[in-house]
């Protein structure tokens, strides 16, 4: 890869890491600002989102590939697999919200400024660098079992948390609304999409390797 496309990538790593932890930070301060349990319970709650999670995940993720640190975390970053799996999750975040929950409330000021930083522009970003920049040799559909870990030991937590302090991040996973049939049915679905938009990626990456032979 020449100096250019390296450059690239970590302008776009670059942004990708400040905005997402301006996202998260901004999300963090705002939760607590406008908080209906105490601020302890407030914390928790903000850190029982996936959404925050997962931008965690990503703003950490790209301030290694930014800063390189020439170590073990740098490799394990890099891997393609790690990183294909993390522009799954982000893009989950992204459709998730923008087919089903967007509608359901109307964030104004800086909340407004704030969903569309972790909800869209990063999920776009993120696709991006994927498309330009990850390796997509060597990539296989059975990589995708071991990318359902995290989300289902997510929805497991959730439930659980749920259940003990009736408090549910998404109303698709409300057990105390909707009822526990009605969740689990949801659940299947939602890891049915991590399932379809993953094999989506692989399928994608393995076109893409046939166009380059």
């Amino acid at each position: 890869m020449d100096n250019k496309s390296d450059k690239a990538k970590l302008i776009l790593s670059a942004i990708i890491s400040t905005l997402g932890w301006f996202a998260v930070f901004l999300q963090l301060y705002l939760i607590i600002e406008n908080r209906v349990a105490s601020v302890p319970e407030t914390i928790v709650r903000f850190f029982s989102f996936f959404t925050i999670l997962t931008n965690i995940l990503v703003a950490f993720c790209f301030t290694i590939l930014w800063i390189k640190p020439k170590n073990k975390l740098e490799l394990f970053f890099l891997s393609n697999k790690t990183l294909t799996a993390i522009t799954l999750y982000i893009l989950i975040v992204g459709i998730v919200y923008n087919l089903i929950l967007r509608f359901l409330w109307a964030p104004t000021s800086w909340q407004k400024i704030d969903d569309e930083i972790l909800h869209l522009i990063i999920p776009i970003l993120v696709l991006i660098y994927w498309f330009k920049s990850v390796d997509k040799k060597n990539l296989e559909y059975k990589n995708i079992l071991p990318w359902l870990i995290y989300p289902s030991l997510y929805l497991v937590y959730t439930l659980i948390r749920g259940h003990f302090f009736n408090f549910y991040p998404y109303p698709f996973v409300d057990a105390i609304q909707l009822g526990y049939k009605a969740v689990f049915t949801n659940s299947f679905f939602m890891v049915l999409a991590f399932l379809i938009v993953g094999i989506l990626l692989i399928g994608i990456s393995k076109i893409l390797n046939k166009g380059k032979l």
